[in-house]
Protein backbone atom coordinates (compact mmCIF):
# COMPACT_ATOMS: atom_id res chain seq x y z
CA UNK A 1 0.00 0.00 0.00
CA UNK A 2 1.64 3.13 -1.28
CA UNK A 3 1.93 5.70 2.08
CA UNK A 4 -0.46 8.68 1.70
CA UNK A 5 2.85 10.61 2.82
CA UNK A 6 6.49 10.96 2.28
CA UNK A 7 8.49 8.54 4.14
CA UNK A 8 12.16 7.95 5.17
CA UNK A 9 12.09 6.27 0.96
CA UNK A 10 11.58 9.35 -0.71
CA UNK A 11 14.33 11.49 0.96
CA UNK A 12 17.79 11.71 0.16
CA UNK A 13 19.92 12.76 3.20
CA UNK A 14 23.14 12.08 3.17
CA UNK A 15 25.30 15.05 3.69
CA UNK A 16 21.90 17.55 4.91
CA UNK A 17 20.56 18.59 8.29
CA UNK A 18 17.46 16.76 9.04
CA UNK A 19 15.29 18.06 11.81
CA UNK A 20 13.52 15.26 13.92
CA UNK A 21 9.73 16.05 15.46
CA UNK A 22 10.24 13.55 18.29
CA UNK A 23 7.47 13.18 21.61
CA UNK A 24 10.37 12.56 23.94
CA UNK A 25 7.60 13.74 27.02
CA UNK A 26 8.60 10.63 28.93
CA UNK A 27 7.88 10.11 32.50
CA UNK A 28 10.57 11.15 34.67
CA UNK A 29 10.92 10.96 38.94
CA UNK A 30 14.19 11.99 40.35
CA UNK A 31 15.26 13.10 37.14
CA UNK A 32 15.25 9.78 35.76
CA UNK A 33 13.12 8.30 33.07
CA UNK A 34 10.96 5.43 34.18
CA UNK A 35 9.75 4.53 31.21
CA UNK A 36 11.73 4.96 28.04
CA UNK A 37 9.14 3.28 25.33
CA UNK A 38 8.92 6.71 23.23
CA UNK A 39 12.45 7.15 22.93
CA UNK A 40 13.15 3.29 22.41
CA UNK A 41 10.44 3.28 19.22
CA UNK A 42 12.08 6.63 18.16
CA UNK A 43 15.78 5.33 17.93
CA UNK A 44 15.06 3.45 14.56
CA UNK A 45 14.49 6.46 12.72
CA UNK A 46 17.17 8.52 13.62
CA UNK A 47 19.40 5.44 13.47
CA UNK A 48 18.21 5.07 9.86
CA UNK A 49 18.98 8.86 9.26
CA UNK A 50 22.34 8.80 11.18
CA UNK A 51 23.81 5.80 8.95
CA UNK A 52 22.67 7.48 5.79
CA UNK A 53 24.72 10.22 6.52
CA UNK A 54 22.63 12.73 8.01
CA UNK A 55 22.95 15.12 10.29
CA UNK A 56 20.13 14.34 12.82
CA UNK A 57 18.77 17.47 15.23
CA UNK A 58 15.98 16.23 17.44
CA UNK A 59 12.72 18.26 18.42
CA UNK A 60 10.68 17.77 21.36
CA UNK A 61 8.68 19.32 24.15
CA UNK A 62 8.76 18.22 27.61
CA UNK A 63 5.19 18.91 29.80
CA UNK A 64 3.53 22.65 30.06
CA UNK A 65 6.59 24.85 30.75
CA UNK A 66 5.40 28.79 31.35
CA UNK A 67 8.60 30.47 29.74
CA UNK A 68 11.98 28.66 30.60
CA UNK A 69 11.83 26.35 33.54
CA UNK A 70 15.02 24.46 34.11
CA UNK A 71 12.95 21.86 35.85
CA UNK A 72 11.45 20.86 32.46
CA UNK A 73 14.74 21.08 30.31
CA UNK A 74 15.56 17.90 27.98
CA UNK A 75 19.31 18.04 29.36
CA UNK A 76 18.14 15.16 31.23
CA UNK A 77 17.27 12.93 27.97
CA UNK A 78 20.36 13.05 27.12
CA UNK A 79 21.91 10.20 28.50
CA UNK A 80 18.73 8.18 27.69
CA UNK A 81 18.56 8.68 24.04
CA UNK A 82 22.66 8.02 23.98
CA UNK A 83 21.64 4.72 25.43
CA UNK A 84 18.93 3.66 22.83
CA UNK A 85 20.86 4.83 19.86
CA UNK A 86 23.63 2.73 20.85
CA UNK A 87 25.90 4.67 22.74
CA UNK A 88 26.09 7.45 19.74
CA UNK A 89 27.11 10.82 20.99
CA UNK A 90 24.08 13.02 21.50
CA UNK A 91 24.78 16.67 21.68
CA UNK A 92 22.90 19.23 23.44
CA UNK A 93 21.69 22.79 22.14
CA UNK A 94 20.28 24.85 25.42
CA UNK A 95 17.59 26.67 23.08
CA UNK A 96 16.27 25.05 19.91
CA UNK A 97 16.27 28.13 17.78
CA UNK A 98 18.62 30.82 16.59
CA UNK A 99 23.10 30.89 17.72
CA UNK A 100 22.83 28.51 21.00
CA UNK A 101 20.92 25.96 18.42
CA UNK A 102 23.11 27.01 15.38
CA UNK A 103 26.44 26.75 17.52
CA UNK A 104 25.14 22.71 18.39
CA UNK A 105 24.35 21.87 14.18
CA UNK A 106 26.75 23.23 12.80
CA UNK A 107 30.21 21.30 13.76
CA UNK A 108 28.11 18.00 13.93
CA UNK A 109 29.53 15.25 11.02
CA UNK A 110 27.53 13.46 9.26
CA UNK A 111 25.82 11.11 11.16
CA UNK A 112 26.07 13.05 13.95
CA UNK A 113 22.90 13.56 16.35
CA UNK A 114 21.74 16.59 18.48
CA UNK A 115 19.24 16.99 20.77
CA UNK A 116 17.96 20.78 21.37
CA UNK A 117 15.98 22.38 24.33
CA UNK A 118 12.26 22.07 24.95
CA UNK A 119 10.48 23.74 22.28
CA UNK A 120 7.93 24.99 24.33
CA UNK A 121 10.10 27.56 26.59
CA UNK A 122 8.91 29.33 23.45
CA UNK A 123 4.87 31.02 23.50
CA UNK A 124 5.16 30.71 19.36
CA UNK A 125 5.30 26.95 19.56
CA UNK A 126 1.89 25.93 21.03
CA UNK A 127 0.73 29.12 18.93
CA UNK A 128 1.81 27.57 15.92
CA UNK A 129 3.25 31.09 15.21
CA UNK A 130 4.58 31.43 11.58
CA UNK A 131 8.01 33.13 12.88
CA UNK A 132 9.09 30.76 15.36
CA UNK A 133 7.97 28.13 12.31
CA UNK A 134 10.75 29.98 10.42
CA UNK A 135 13.16 30.12 12.62
CA UNK A 136 13.19 26.34 13.57
CA UNK A 137 13.26 25.80 9.33
CA UNK A 138 16.04 28.23 9.36
CA UNK A 139 18.61 25.32 11.31
CA UNK A 140 17.73 22.34 8.28
CA UNK A 141 17.14 21.38 5.27
CA UNK A 142 14.38 18.16 5.37
CA UNK A 143 11.65 18.35 8.11
CA UNK A 144 10.81 14.58 9.20
CA UNK A 145 7.82 14.17 11.49
CA UNK A 146 8.53 10.76 14.46
CA UNK A 147 5.42 12.55 16.87
CA UNK A 148 2.13 10.92 15.85
CA UNK A 149 1.37 11.50 19.98
CA UNK A 150 1.78 14.72 19.00
CA UNK A 151 -0.16 14.88 15.81
CA UNK A 152 -3.49 16.12 17.41
CA UNK A 153 -1.40 19.51 17.93
CA UNK A 154 -1.46 22.07 15.49
CA UNK A 155 2.20 23.66 16.61
CA UNK A 156 4.88 25.73 14.66
CA UNK A 157 6.54 21.98 14.87
CA UNK A 158 3.92 19.63 14.02
CA UNK A 159 2.10 21.37 11.57
CA UNK A 160 3.89 24.96 10.61
CA UNK A 161 7.25 23.56 10.06
CA UNK A 162 6.04 20.87 7.72
CA UNK A 163 4.96 23.58 4.75
CA UNK A 164 8.59 25.03 5.00
CA UNK A 165 11.08 22.25 4.48
CA UNK A 166 10.81 19.11 2.16
CA UNK A 167 9.20 17.14 4.59
CA UNK A 168 8.25 13.28 5.27
CA UNK A 169 7.05 11.10 8.20
CA UNK A 170 9.56 9.31 10.34
CA UNK A 171 9.00 5.16 10.44
CA UNK A 172 7.07 5.46 13.87
CA UNK A 173 4.67 7.74 12.70
CA UNK A 174 4.30 5.62 9.04
CA UNK A 175 3.66 2.72 11.35
CA UNK A 176 1.14 4.42 13.42
CA UNK A 177 -0.66 5.41 10.52
CA UNK A 178 -0.20 2.67 8.77
CA UNK A 179 -1.61 0.62 11.54
CA UNK A 180 -4.29 2.85 12.24
CA UNK A 181 -5.76 2.89 8.78
CA UNK A 182 -5.20 -1.04 8.75
CA UNK A 183 -7.94 -0.80 11.72
CA UNK A 184 -10.43 1.34 11.10
CA UNK A 185 -10.32 3.08 7.41
CA UNK A 186 -9.88 0.05 5.22
CA UNK A 187 -9.88 -3.34 7.67
CA UNK A 188 -10.77 -6.54 7.35
CA UNK A 189 -14.08 -7.23 8.35
CA UNK A 190 -15.80 -8.17 10.80
CA UNK A 191 -14.50 -5.55 12.55
CA UNK A 192 -14.98 -5.71 16.70
CA UNK A 193 -14.09 -2.67 18.93
CA UNK A 194 -13.70 -2.70 22.61
CA UNK A 195 -13.96 0.59 24.11
CA UNK A 196 -13.87 1.26 27.93
CA UNK A 197 -13.33 3.56 30.38
CA UNK A 198 -15.70 5.24 33.50
CA UNK A 199 -17.90 7.84 31.64
CA UNK A 200 -19.94 8.00 28.21
CA UNK A 201 -19.48 11.79 28.49
CA UNK A 202 -15.62 11.34 27.50
CA UNK A 203 -15.93 8.95 24.93
CA UNK A 204 -19.34 10.71 22.91
CA UNK A 205 -17.66 11.09 19.65
CA UNK A 206 -15.77 7.57 19.40
CA UNK A 207 -18.58 5.54 20.18
CA UNK A 208 -20.12 7.67 17.67
CA UNK A 209 -17.84 7.05 14.97
CA UNK A 210 -17.44 3.78 16.15
CA UNK A 211 -20.80 2.86 15.39
CA UNK A 212 -20.55 3.37 12.00
CA UNK A 213 -17.31 1.65 11.06
CA UNK A 214 -17.63 -1.10 12.95
CA UNK A 215 -19.70 -4.21 13.38
CA UNK A 216 -19.60 -5.37 17.12
CA UNK A 217 -18.98 -2.58 19.90
CA UNK A 218 -17.92 -4.15 23.26
CA UNK A 219 -18.53 -1.63 26.10
CA UNK A 220 -16.98 -2.13 29.32
CA UNK A 221 -15.75 -0.14 32.38
CA UNK A 222 -18.47 2.22 33.84
CA UNK A 223 -19.50 3.11 30.93
CA UNK A 224 -21.55 0.25 30.56
CA UNK A 225 -23.08 1.12 33.57
CA UNK A 226 -24.91 3.77 31.96
CA UNK A 227 -25.40 1.99 28.76
CA UNK A 228 -26.73 -0.80 31.03
CA UNK A 229 -29.16 2.38 33.22
CA UNK A 230 -30.57 3.54 29.78
CA UNK A 231 -32.01 0.18 29.11
CA UNK A 232 -33.51 0.07 32.83
CA UNK A 233 -31.05 -1.95 34.76
CA UNK A 234 -30.90 -1.39 37.92
CA UNK A 235 -27.07 -0.96 38.40
CA UNK A 236 -27.24 -0.83 42.49
CA UNK A 237 -24.39 1.83 43.70
CA UNK A 238 -22.37 1.70 40.60
CA UNK A 239 -20.36 4.48 39.01
CA UNK A 240 -23.26 6.07 36.76
CA UNK A 241 -23.95 9.20 34.61
CA UNK A 242 -27.70 8.99 35.00
CA UNK A 243 -28.14 12.63 33.02
CA UNK A 244 -27.02 10.86 29.81
CA UNK A 245 -29.43 8.31 29.57
CA UNK A 246 -30.93 10.78 26.24
CA UNK A 247 -27.49 10.55 24.91
CA UNK A 248 -27.00 6.82 25.73
CA UNK A 249 -30.37 6.08 23.69
CA UNK A 250 -29.26 7.93 20.77
CA UNK A 251 -25.98 6.27 20.46
CA UNK A 252 -28.19 2.50 20.41
CA UNK A 253 -30.27 4.13 17.75
CA UNK A 254 -27.22 4.73 15.69
CA UNK A 255 -25.84 1.28 16.36
CA UNK A 256 -28.94 -0.28 15.23
CA UNK A 257 -29.01 2.20 12.10
CA UNK A 258 -25.45 0.97 11.11
CA UNK A 259 -26.25 -2.19 11.82
CA UNK A 260 -23.38 -2.41 14.52
CA UNK A 261 -24.03 -4.73 17.34
CA UNK A 262 -23.26 -3.23 21.15
CA UNK A 263 -22.00 -6.18 23.05
CA UNK A 264 -23.15 -4.95 27.13
CA UNK A 265 -22.33 -7.63 29.93
CA UNK A 266 -24.39 -10.01 30.96
CA UNK A 267 -23.25 -10.39 34.53
CA UNK A 268 -20.71 -8.25 36.37
CA UNK A 269 -17.94 -8.65 39.19
CA UNK A 270 -19.67 -6.61 42.22
CA UNK A 271 -18.22 -5.48 45.61
CA UNK A 272 -19.15 -2.96 48.67
CA UNK A 273 -16.59 -1.18 47.69
CA UNK A 274 -13.33 -0.55 45.49
CA UNK A 275 -10.16 -2.10 47.35
CA UNK A 276 -7.61 -5.12 47.15
CA UNK A 277 -8.76 -8.25 47.84
CA UNK A 278 -12.53 -6.89 48.85
CA UNK A 279 -14.98 -9.58 49.11
CA UNK A 280 -16.88 -10.01 45.35
CA UNK A 281 -19.78 -11.81 44.05
CA UNK A 282 -20.49 -12.77 40.64
CA UNK A 283 -24.25 -11.66 39.62
CA UNK A 284 -26.21 -11.77 37.03
CA UNK A 285 -26.82 -7.83 35.18
CA UNK A 286 -30.38 -7.38 36.85
CA UNK A 287 -29.40 -8.69 40.14
CA UNK A 288 -26.91 -5.83 41.20
CA UNK A 289 -27.72 -5.47 44.85
CA UNK A 290 -28.58 -1.78 45.60
CA UNK A 291 -25.30 -1.71 48.10
CA UNK A 292 -23.12 -2.75 45.76
CA UNK A 293 -21.03 -1.20 42.99
CA UNK A 294 -19.92 -3.23 39.34
CA UNK A 295 -16.64 -3.47 39.23
CA UNK A 296 -15.45 -6.08 36.65
CA UNK A 297 -17.23 -8.09 33.97
CA UNK A 298 -18.31 -11.38 35.04
CA UNK A 299 -17.16 -14.89 33.30
CA UNK A 300 -20.31 -15.16 31.32
CA UNK A 301 -19.90 -12.03 29.49
CA UNK A 302 -15.91 -12.77 29.05
CA UNK A 303 -17.04 -15.60 26.88
CA UNK A 304 -19.15 -13.27 24.79
CA UNK A 305 -16.63 -10.70 24.34
CA UNK A 306 -14.23 -13.59 22.84
CA UNK A 307 -16.50 -15.01 21.04
CA UNK A 308 -17.14 -11.99 19.35
CA UNK A 309 -13.14 -12.14 18.87
CA UNK A 310 -13.13 -15.53 17.23
CA UNK A 311 -15.41 -14.36 14.84
CA UNK A 312 -13.77 -10.96 13.78
CA UNK A 313 -11.03 -10.17 11.21
CA UNK A 314 -9.91 -6.95 12.92
CA UNK A 315 -9.60 -5.65 16.75
CA UNK A 316 -9.45 -1.60 17.99
CA UNK A 317 -9.29 -1.24 21.62
CA UNK A 318 -9.60 1.48 23.92
CA UNK A 319 -10.00 1.33 27.15
CA UNK A 320 -10.07 -1.63 30.32
CA UNK A 321 -13.36 -3.80 30.96
CA UNK A 322 -12.94 -3.09 34.54
CA UNK A 323 -11.22 -1.25 37.56
CA UNK A 324 -8.38 -3.05 36.14
CA UNK A 325 -5.52 -0.76 38.68
CA UNK A 326 -7.45 -2.78 41.47
CA UNK A 327 -6.72 -6.45 41.67
CA UNK A 328 -9.30 -8.72 41.52
CA UNK A 329 -10.88 -6.33 38.91
CA UNK A 330 -8.25 -6.82 36.53
CA UNK A 331 -9.33 -10.48 35.76
CA UNK A 332 -11.89 -9.92 32.94
CA UNK A 333 -9.26 -7.31 31.12
CA UNK A 334 -6.44 -9.58 31.68
CA UNK A 335 -8.56 -12.38 29.93
CA UNK A 336 -9.36 -10.84 26.78
CA UNK A 337 -6.43 -9.14 26.40
CA UNK A 338 -4.91 -13.29 26.54
CA UNK A 339 -7.26 -14.06 24.20
CA UNK A 340 -7.33 -11.13 21.76
CA UNK A 341 -2.95 -11.75 21.77
CA UNK A 342 -3.59 -15.59 20.93
CA UNK A 343 -5.75 -15.21 18.35
CA UNK A 344 -3.30 -12.69 16.81
CA UNK A 345 -0.85 -15.28 16.65
CA UNK A 346 -3.13 -17.97 15.40
CA UNK A 347 -5.91 -16.64 13.72
CA UNK A 348 -4.19 -13.43 11.85
CA UNK A 349 -6.16 -11.39 14.15
CA UNK A 350 -5.53 -7.41 13.43
CA UNK A 351 -5.39 -6.34 16.78
CA UNK A 352 -5.03 -2.76 17.45
CA UNK A 353 -5.07 -0.52 20.83
CA UNK A 354 -4.20 2.53 22.52
CA UNK A 355 -5.00 5.09 24.99
CA UNK A 356 -3.19 5.21 27.95
CA UNK A 357 -4.93 2.95 30.74
CA UNK A 358 -5.08 0.44 27.43
CA UNK A 359 -1.42 0.18 27.61
CA UNK A 360 -1.14 -0.26 30.93
CA UNK A 361 -3.74 -2.74 31.34
CA UNK A 362 -2.21 -4.69 28.02
CA UNK A 363 1.46 -4.01 29.55
CA UNK A 364 -0.16 -5.74 33.05
CA UNK A 365 -2.12 -8.43 31.35
CA UNK A 366 1.68 -9.42 29.14
CA UNK A 367 0.74 -8.85 25.71
CA UNK A 368 1.84 -5.55 24.84
CA UNK A 369 4.26 -7.03 22.69
CA UNK A 370 1.82 -9.56 21.05
CA UNK A 371 -0.76 -7.45 19.55
CA UNK A 372 -0.29 -6.72 15.93
CA UNK A 373 0.35 -2.86 16.92
CA UNK A 374 -0.08 -0.84 20.68
CA UNK A 375 -0.27 3.14 19.76
CA UNK A 376 1.25 4.96 22.86
CA UNK A 377 -0.27 7.98 21.65
CA UNK A 378 -3.30 9.10 23.78
CA UNK A 379 -4.86 12.14 22.96
CA UNK A 380 -3.77 11.41 18.80
CA UNK A 381 -5.16 7.93 19.18
CA UNK A 382 -8.41 8.95 20.67
CA UNK A 383 -9.22 11.62 18.42
CA UNK A 384 -8.06 9.26 15.56
CA UNK A 385 -10.77 7.44 17.25
CA UNK A 386 -13.30 9.78 17.00
CA UNK A 387 -12.99 10.46 13.24
CA UNK A 388 -10.89 13.56 13.70
CA UNK A 389 -7.95 14.68 11.25
CA UNK A 390 -4.76 15.21 12.85
CA UNK A 391 -3.08 18.51 12.10
CA UNK A 392 0.51 17.13 12.21
CA UNK A 393 -0.55 13.92 9.83
CA UNK A 394 -2.33 15.96 6.96
CA UNK A 395 0.41 18.59 7.09
CA UNK A 396 2.17 15.47 5.44
CA UNK A 397 0.34 14.65 3.28
CA UNK A 398 1.30 14.48 -0.59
Amino acid sequence: MTAPFRTLDDLDVAGRTVLVRADLNVPMADGRVTDATRIERLAPTLVELADRGARVVVLSHFGRPKGKDPALSLAPLVAPLSAALGGRAVAFGIDCVGLPAAAVIDPLPPGGVALLENLRFHKGEEKNDPEFARALAELGQIYVNDAFSAAHRAHASTEGLAHLLPSAAGRLMQAECEALARALETPEKPVVAIVGGSKVSTKLDLLRNLVARVDRLVIGGAMANTLLFARGVDVGASLCEREMVDTCREIEAAAKAAGCELVLPVDAVVAAKLAPGVETTTVAIGAVPADRMILDIGPATVAAVNGALAAARTLVWNGPLGAFETKPFDAATVAVAQEAARLTAEAGLVSVAGGGDTVAALAAAGVEERLTYVSTAGGAFLEWLEGRKLPGVEALRR
